[in-house]
């Protein structure tokens, strides 16, 4: 243990000198996970997991500060100090400027070819290195299993074994488990918090000049990076600085620069914060235990009971589960929150025509997802037999099987965990907002990194499950390119025909010469077929006939490929 640690370790109780929180008289007082850093900003490099956060990153911090200027550290020197390639090292970079929490952070404005050596603030390069020990809770057990198990596939004899099930089997196993409900999340992400936050406030706080390591303190420029892990307010104070919640930093002069409070104190403070919000959690969670409930969390978990459910949500993001057997469309006016999750729908078509922030797709089959602009990430995980149509900055890619990605990605798609049989093809729609929906969240249509997957571990080092011995170095299988001939172009019909129309008239990513070429091919090869039908040398009764023959085949294809259910949609509307 360090004398940092010691420090904060022996440290008054939690009761003493702060003011209690007191959530009851202002909501905006109940601290909260930023559950982003743990859902986006996770990466299964080995490397970057420490057993033992405070011995090893207390060196490591000392190496890369002597590295960094102006306090920022580049890729080179990342790569250096943890011992990973150049690769990982910008991995380490995009993955982190995804989930930062100040948008005015040099590397959330970096252009593509500055994030090298505009490089991470140290403090929240450590904060990230440090959260890689995080481990994900395990996904929870149905309530009601028999109706559960109406809907999905059965799981296999072999559950349990890596690689023997499919990757919906491997997320409900025989009890059948489903995504934990954002109540469940938060508890053990402030649980994890609560755990480490003494080491977590020895790594940021700084001596006093002259004093040596045995007098620690915390200034509000270091305390306003905490904002990495922790937020205020039950819409998500993202844009709030963190110190206007605390009584010893709340309205400084901002023509005098603060003084710096002990690290005992901040961390007092902090543990007596989230001690409180873990009991309003516990509370909450124990009551829709104990009986029904409108919280809006169990939309998570009641994939049956409430199918085709939509739930925006005041603070989370807005929640799409259950959908089976139809079309859903939602635009930018639909949605109210700014990322979204789209979680246990099967065997339909969903459209979410809509700027987002981050976006997650997890247990979904046989479904086609068509998403808007997702500026920050995307996360598909857990899916079997599914389409994701999507532009966005970054993609991740977990334990998927049989599905195809057709990608307008500005950095290189990420794959992680146990796939099989992916696929990956450039972007192939548009509707008439996508390139206003695209700059509003800072795409660029000139970038497309669709055909440059990155496979990392087949193990995620941050589940709870356990894995067969041998595998842990294992490497994921990566994705093949859909061939050219093979590649089709997605028409969004127009399910809103009084809405106003935007500018875009057409793909906004250009498509590669190989399937630009295949697209010509295949549009003259139907104006050939089309005027031999047409000039045919027949009478007209059996030009009747095969024009009668023509639509059966075609009304066959739509019921047995389901598309059918698109156009009593489309007509419903």
């Amino acid at each position: 243990m360090t004398e940092e640690q010691d420090l904060i370790d022996q440290s008054p109780p939690p009761s003493a000198p702060d003011p209690e929180p007191n959530s009851s008289t202002n909501p905006n007082s109940v601290i909260h996970p930023r559950r982003v850093s743990f859902e986006h900003g996770l990466l299964p490099i080995q490397k970057l997991v420490f057993t033992d956060p405070i011995q090893t990153l207390a060196p490591v911090k000392q190496k890369l500060a002597d590295a960094a200027s102006n306090n920022r550290v580049g890729s080179a020197a990342i790569a250096d100090v943890l011992q990973i390639s150049g690769d990982h090292a910008r991995l380490v970079l995009e993955t982190l400027g995804s989930v930062l929490h100040s948008e005015s952070d040099p590397l959330v404005r970096a252009k593509p070819e500055e994030v090298d050596s505009v490089g991470a603030d140290l403090r929240d390069l450590i904060l990230f290195l440090y959260i890689q020990s995080y481990k994900k809770l395990l996904p929870r057990t149905h309530k009601d299993s028999a109706a559960v198990a109406d809907v999905w596939p059965s799981t296999s004899a072999f559950d349990g074994y890596l690689s023997a099930l499919s990757p919906i089997q491997l997320v409900r196993s025989n009890s059948r488990r489903f995504m934990p409900s954002q109540a469940d999340d938060e508890a053990h992400q402030l649980s994890y918090l609560q755990k480490h936050l003494a080491n977590i406030i020895s790594l940021l706080a700084e001596p006093v000049e002259g004093e040596g390591d045995e007098s620690l303190v915390f200034s509000m420029e270091a305390f306003e990076h905490l904002r990495f892990l922790v937020q205020f307010g039950d819409k998500g104070s993202d844009v709030s600085p963190l110190s206007q919640a605390t009584p010893f930093f709340a309205n400084s002069d901002p023509d005098m620069p603060a003084v710096p409070v002990p690290a005992s104190q901040v961390h007092d403070w902090l543990l007596q914060n989230i001690a409180s919000a873990l009991e309003s959690i516990t509370e909450r969670i124990s009551g829709k235990e104990n009986g029904p409930s409108n919280d809006q969390d169990d939309a998570m978990s009641d994939v049956c009971a409430a199918p085709n459910k939509v739930a925006p949500s005041t603070r989370g993001p807005c929640l799409i589960e259950g959908v089976s057997k139809t079309s859903l469309v939602k635009q930018a006016s639909d949605l109210r929150g700014r990322s979204v999750k789209v979680v246990n729908c099967h065997d339909s078509v969903i459209y979410l025509l809509a700027p987002l922030r981050y976006a997650t797709v997890h247990g979904c089959s046989d479904t086609t997802i068509v998403l808007g602009a997702v500026g920050k990430a995307i996360k598909v995980e857990h899916c079997e037999r599914v389409h994701v149509i999507v532009a966005a900055k970054r993609v991740c890619i977990a334990n998927c099987r049989e599905c195809v990605f057709f990608l307008g990605v500005n950095q290189r798609p990420l794959i992680v965990g146990d796939n099989h049989k992916l696929q990956v093809a450039p972007y192939n729609t548009f509707y008439s907002h996508l390139e206003e929906h695209m700059r509003e969240v800072g795409l660029e249509p000139t970038i497309n990194k669709w055909d440059k997957p990155l496979a990392l571990g087949a193990v995620d080092p941050h589940d709870s499950l356990s894995h067969p011995a041998g595998v842990a170095d294992a490497q994921a299988e990566s994705a093949a390119s859909v061939d050219p001939d093979q590649f089709v172009n997605f028409l969004i019909p127009n399910w809103f025909s009084g809405a106003e129309l935007g500018s875009t008239k057409d793909n906004p990513f250009p498509l590669p010469d190989a399937y630009m070429a295949a697209q010509q091919r295949n549009l003259k090869n139907f104006e050939e077929t089309r005027r031999s039908l047409k000039e045919a040398p027949l009478e007209e009764n059996r030009k009747r006939e095969l024009s009668s023959a023509l639509h059966v085949y075609f009304k066959d294809w739509l019921y047995a490929s389901g598309n059918i259910r698109q156009l009593y949609c489309l007509q419903g509307d």
